[in-house]
């Protein structure tokens, strides 16, 4: 069985945008240094070009038809596009979950504690699993810990939702608040 031939210019194994002799299509629109249109011409054609300029032909928009090349510095392109994607990672705000533990039979000042900390979880934006436990002859009496998660729910209606509704899980009973 015959090989395909191989190609003489494999794409570059870095990321990144295609530039000068990488650029797979055959025609190219393209965009000077100063931002005009110089039209659709062919790939060395433009190529040429860019090298007289100092400037490497950079492939902006590859899914046009036909591809939109810049002139520009290639590294310099990289550089500014990592910089970009750094500050769009560094302002992203990713959510966690916090967990609050309780027991069927909690005091009002203890909830009042395990609530105080919900809310705060709450409006830093995370959300928050409210855990019941269970010990012993606690598990006859789940409707206990119903009605204590349905007071959670309830002094936490202003600010948050249910994301999960109380199911039992073994000895524990979970419940999980999101945000509004």
């Amino acid at each position: 069985m015959a090989r395909p031939p191989r190609r003489s210019l494999q794409p570059p194994s870095k990321s990144g945008p295609r530039y000068d002799n990488f650029i797979l299509s055959d025609k190219v629109r393209v965009i000077d240094e100063n931002g005009e249109n110089l039209g659709v011409m062919y790939t060395r054609e433009a190529t040429e070009q860019a090298n007289e300029a100092g400037l490497n032909l950079v492939e902006v928009s590859p899914n046009a038809d036909p591809p939109v090349c810049k002139f520009l510095d290639v590294g310099k392109y990289r550089f500014e596009a990592q910089k970009k994607a750094n500050a769009a990672r560094k302002s992203q705000k990713t959510q966690d979950i916090k967990e609050v533990k309780m027991r069927p039979n909690i005091d009002t000042h203890d909830y009042d504690v395990k609530m105080r900390n919900v809310f705060k979880f709450i409006d830093n934006g995370d959300k928050v699993k409210v855990t019941l436990r269970f010990r012993g002859r606690e598990m006859a009496h789940q409707e206990l810990g119903m009605d204590l998660l349905r007071r959670v729910q309830d002094d936490t209606g202003e600010v948050a939702k249910v994301e999960a509704f109380p199911r039992l899980e073994g000895r524990q009973m979970l419940m999980v608040l999101s945000p509004k």
